[in-house]
Formats: structure tokens, sequence, C-alpha cells
């Protein structure tokens, strides 16, 4: 599986999951608290100092966040094919079977913010969280979805956090029960090709552990290229793990044998 940049929400921001490999791949510093996860403040802006004008202007607006930039506009996240067996929709309340299936796993916890420890309480919230993620624009969470039985097997996304930097990460895990089926490399193919070609981005990129092999040529597959190794990139349980970054340019070419620019 492939993790969503270091700090980015660690959710489906972003497994390379292989088709072959027992495990799941990575997503970035996991934090276990469901507002920091989902990229929301809260309260009030520490760097503000309060106002000690004691006969202020009744005409000036007094809100300190009237003068804030805007922050990310929401996004719609989509239903798609991913071939002929799956298709990629939004998160439902229905999906809480694979969150608990993910959470019996011994790799995907680790590196999402998945429950260690199952409860209808807090898969619930991991939904919410994918819901709130589009909300505020942090990107586009999807549950990868088999089509002969509408089963939820995965979960991939496209997490927006540097794109005014013109780049973007894909992150996504595979449960056990969807693995060996070429679910990965279609969901992969699926959202690379309409991020560069309908969203336009710049740049996509993978984080791998250099030891997931089977992860790394599926990236490579699609078109992705390794571009170099990350020292101590990302914390995964309680050490700190090396990276290897794969990237995508909308210039490059070709993407999985077609041209990422075409029509």
């Amino acid at each position: 599986m492939a993790a969503p940049e270091p700090d980015a929400p660690r959710e489906p921001e972003a497994l390379v999951d292989a088709e072959t490999d027992p495990g799941v791949d990575h997503e970035t510093d996991r934090d276990r608290d469901p507002d920091a996860d989902a990229g929301m403040g809260r309260g009030a802006n520490p760097d503000v100092a309060p106002d000690t004008n004691p006969d202020p202007d009744p005409d000036k607006d007094t809100d300190p966040e009237a003068d804030a930039p805007p922050g990310p506009d929401p996004v719609t996240v989509p239903s798609m094919s991913a071939g002929p067996d799956f298709v990629l929709r939004p998160w439902e309340m229905s999906d809480l079977p694979l969150v608990r299936e993910a959470s019996q796993d011994p790799y995907i916890p680790l590196i999402t913010t998945i429950p260690a420890h199952y409860s209808d309480a807090a898969a619930e919230a991991f939904v919410r969280r994918q819901w709130e993620r589009a909300a505020t624009g942090a990107g586009y969470p999807f549950a990868i979805v088999r089509s002969r039985d509408r089963r939820p097997v995965g979960s991939i996304g496209l997490w927006l956090r540097e794109l005014p930097e013109g780049r973007a990460s894909i992150g996504y895990w595979m449960v056990a029960s969807g693995r060996g089926q070429g679910v990965t490399r279609a969901a992969l193919r699926t959202v690379t090709s309409w991020a560069l070609r309908d969203l336009g981005i710049p740049r996509l990129q993978l984080f791998i552990e250099p030891w997931n092999t089977a992860s790394a040529r599926i990236a490579v597959d699609v078109g992705y290229r390794r571009e170099g190794l990350l020292r101590g990139w990302q914390r995964v349980g309680d050490e700190r793990r090396d990276m290897a970054v794969y990237g995508l340019l909308n210039t490059d070419g070709t993407a999985d044998g077609r041209a990422v620019t075409a029509d």
C-alpha cells in the first residue's frame, strides 16, 4: 500500500496496498485525535492578540476571522468505475464491516486512523472523518467496493494539502478479503487518471516503504517513477521508517499506456 504525505491526515490519504502483500502500505504521522486527523482547528487563534482598545469603533467589524483568508472549498466525492469489477464511491455508514475488518489487520491501524480496537462508535467516527475531509476540502476519500456483491474491500484517497504548490498525494489500503483481485492497481489507475486529466493536478506522489516491492511494482505499472528515498520520513507504530517517493507529472507523456493529458 502507499502512504499519504507525511503531514497529511492518516487515512486513505494513502496506502499503496499490494495484491500479494500481506500487509498494508503507509500513511502519514499518526495523529489519533479525530479532530486533528481531520485537519480542523478549533478555538481561538493563539496568534491574535486581544483587543485592548477601550473604546472600539462601533462600525468596525470585530470578528477576528473577518479578514482571514478563505479556507479550502468543500469538494464533492464522485462515484466512478474502477474497471469492470470495482467502483469507487463516497464512504457510507453501511461500510462499518470494512472498518471492522481493517481494525483486525496487523498493519492498517498502525498507518491510518482505523481504530486498533473496534467499536461501532469508533467506526462511525472514522466514517464521519471521511465526510469531514471532503467538507473541508482536505481531499477526496473513496471506499473501494466490489461490483458483484457491493462489498467494500478498501480505501483510496486523493489528498489536497499541498495543492497550492501544484501537487497532491494518493494513499490507499486494502483488507485481506480484497487482495489478489487486481483491485489496488485498478483503483490507483482510476484515481490517478482522474486527478491528472479531469482535475488538472500537475503532480501526484506516493510514499511506499522500501520493503514493499509489490506496491512499488503496482505504482510503476500505473506510470509512477521512483524519485528517491526519504530517510526516517514517517512514524509507523513506535519507530520512524524510510519511505521511497514515487511521482507522476501530467507532462510525463503516458500513464499506464495512455497519454495523461489526452481528452
